[in-house]
């Protein structure tokens, strides 16, 4: 467990590496010229514009500012916003929170909704209706998911917020938007995981102690159909990830989505870098605590 956790965090690592290289090479690619994108509308002159240069050390060769930048990132410290002329860690961590919080709650209801649907729809016409609606879930882009959610049960019924992050209520409908497509993707593995594995001998051999179908479903099979669910999950979160932006837009909610956006269209880009690498960061750990699940689920992978 230990050596397969060190080859993990390892190959996380170089993830993070070359996630944060990629931020860095686009930073230099970008149109436009960095002292102009920091003096933004303010004063300038060309002693404003030599004074800029100096302190942030855009005279050094670009190979010094690139380690500089790695040896900064290691510590936490990812620089300055030029908009806001803050650290960029305090802008970030302001609006982490709601953007976690919108993803862990689209990844409960994903999970949730997909064990239940799995479970529940053996029979042959229940699996015909939950695969076409989850196919129509899934085939849906989430911002129409969103809009429609909006029109019936903010704008019809009155039953949620229509934007904002005021309490609760106004997590369900991101949170639905988010988790209906994952619900659709991990209830079809999990249903064809839980079909091989009813097929299985320890099923057969559960079945002759006298176990109830049911139980040989909840208590032995479903634990067998995790797997590749598992993994699928982790790719999911990088989805989330991505789609708190639109999301976020959609529904007026505050978190790295407006900040990412704003960042972009005011070419603040120390910003867009750190949401970059923060996000990497956010997807190596869930695949990195999804890998290590599967030692967890499965003692034949611990053994070998």
């Amino acid at each position: 467990m230990i050596a397969a956790a060190g080859r993990r965090v390892g190959a996380g690592l170089l993830v993070l590496w070359v996630a944060a290289t990629a931020a860095y090479v686009a930073l230099l690619a970008a149109p436009g010229d960095t002292v102009d994108s920091i003096i933004g509308d303010g004063p300038d002159s060309p002693l404003i514009r030599s004074q800029i240069i100096a302190e942030w050390g855009l005279d050094r060769p670009v190979i010094l500012q690139y380690v500089d930048f790695l040896w900064r990132a290691v510590q936490g410290n990812l620089g300055r916003s030029y908009l806001l002329q803050r650290p960029v860690t305090e802008v970030i961590g302001a609006q982490l929170w709601p953007s976690l919080k919108l993803a862990l709650a689209a990844a409960g209801v994903g999970i949730v909704l997909a064990v239940v649907l799995a479970v529940t729809t053996r029979r042959r016409w229940a699996r015909r209706i939950s695969s076409v609606s989850e196919l129509i879930v899934v085939s849906t882009p989430p911002f129409l998911i969103g809009i429609v959610l909006l029109s019936v049960f903010s704008f019809h019924f009155g039953l949620f917020p229509v934007s904002g992050d005021r309490d609760l209520s106004a997590l369900v409908l991101p949170a639905l938007t988010m988790g209906l497509p994952i619900a659709g993707t991990l209830a079809q593995v999990l249903r064809d995981g839980l079909d091989r594995a009813l097929d299985e001998p320890f099923a057969v051999t559960a079945r002759a102690r006298g176990l109830r179908e049911n139980a040989v479903l909840v208590r032995h099979a479903l634990r067998h159909a995790l797997l590749p669910a598992v993994a699928l999950l982790g790719w999911s979160f990088g989805v989330l990830i991505g789609g708190t932006v639109i999301i976020e837009s959609v529904f007026g909610r505050p978190g790295l989505g407006q900040v990412a956006v704003s960042a972009v269209s005011s070419g603040d880009m120390p910003v867009v870098m750190a949401v970059v690498v923060f996000s990497a960061a956010g997807f190596v750990l869930v695949n990195t605590v999804a890998d290590l699940a599967f030692l967890l689920i499965d003692p034949r992978l611990r053994r070998s």
